[in-house]
């Protein structure tokens, strides 16, 4: 008996010890998240303020809630805010649309079975992920400007009489950023995809097959409900993240051409903030749109828990 409590006590201590090394090992990340993530949200406080600067914030009024009255009782802030929430929308809706593409095009990645060009492609595809965008903007500038490469080999060829203006227009803004998006994410967002895709039991496939299932016979019954897990965790993310565009691909992207359909939330904070001046303003616009973000999270996370019995969070 005093054999095997001292053995049950080492082996507590051995747990306890393997859970100090774990927690250890992750501290730096903890210490860094919370440098990156939670003490910028002191910056909140500027929201309150009738700040100038280089006033220091304790030498700024106390206004209270008046930015946050202000972006729903002004009525010229109230159409613009209406506008840009139009963007955001769209743009997020599109993104939320064409989200099985990645899922789509890593089944197609799988169903080539020559290896080097399986390689190829995914490599061809992912690489544009890690290329910025204002070096994206540069090529589509290289290419598509009014003395770019295609207007000026399209009038040398007499296919166009006049330059065609794919980036100084609005026609067609919500669909260009999109495909621009599509085109810089697609084969990096089906890597997560290809990983789940690795997890799938072989044995159900040897199973389809010998029932006499062929090839798209195995797609529609194992690998897509496969991946539908994968699929819809990243597709309740999507949506807990839907006032979220990003900044970089519209702020190169935007010029006054465009700017009536291009300027999204995370845009229009930038330019009323750095460009206006009115950091207390862009600050409670950003403050509502996180807490905004945080709810949609916690409700996708809930309407998960209830469908699928899973939360994401």
């Amino acid at each position: 008996m005093q054999h095997h409590s001292a053995s049950k006590g080492k082996a507590v201590k051995k747990n306890k010890w393997i859970s100090y090394k774990m927690f250890l090992l992750i501290l730096p990340f903890l210490i860094l998240l919370f440098i990156f993530s939670y003490l910028p949200l002191y910056g909140w406080t500027y929201a309150f303020f009738d700040y100038t600067p280089p006033l220091k914030l304790s030498q700024c009024p106390y206004v209270g809630w008046k930015w946050f009255k202000f972006l729903f009782l002004n009525k010229t802030q109230v159409m613009e805010f209406l506008k840009v929430m139009r963007n955001t929308f769209a743009m997020s809706g599109l993104g939320i649309l064409t989200s099985p593409l990645p899922m789509l095009f890593a089944i197609f990645l799988n169903e080539i079975h020559c290896r080097w060009l399986k390689k190829s492609v995914q490599t061809l595809t992912t690489l544009p992920n890690f290329i910025s965008w204002v070096l994206v903007y540069s090529v589509a500038f290289s290419l598509f400007s009014s003395s770019g490469m295609v207007n000026t080999v399209g009038q040398s060829m007499g296919l166009i009489s006049q330059p065609i203006h794919f980036l100084d227009s609005d026609n067609h803004t919500w669909l260009s950023m999109l495909l621009w998006g599509l085109w810089k994410g697609l084969g990096w967002g089906a890597i997560m995809y290809l990983a789940s895709l690795a997890g799938i039991d072989q044995e159900l496939y040897e199973a389809a097959k010998v029932d006499g299932a062929g090839r798209f016979g195995l797609i529609w019954h194992i690998t897509i409900p496969g991946l539908l897990p994968t699929y819809f965790v990243l597709l309740m993310l999507s949506v807990a993240g839907f006032l979220s565009n990003g900044l970089d691909q519209y702020y190169v992207f935007h010029n006054s051409f465009n700017m009536e359909h291009i300027q999204v939330l995370d845009l229009y904070v930038y330019n009323l903030g750095l460009g206006n001046g009115n950091y207390a303003l862009s600050t409670a616009l950003s403050m509502m749109k996180s807490v905004v973000s945080v709810v949609l999270l916690v409700t996708v996370n809930a309407i998960s828990k209830i469908t699928r019995g899973e939360s994401i969070v």
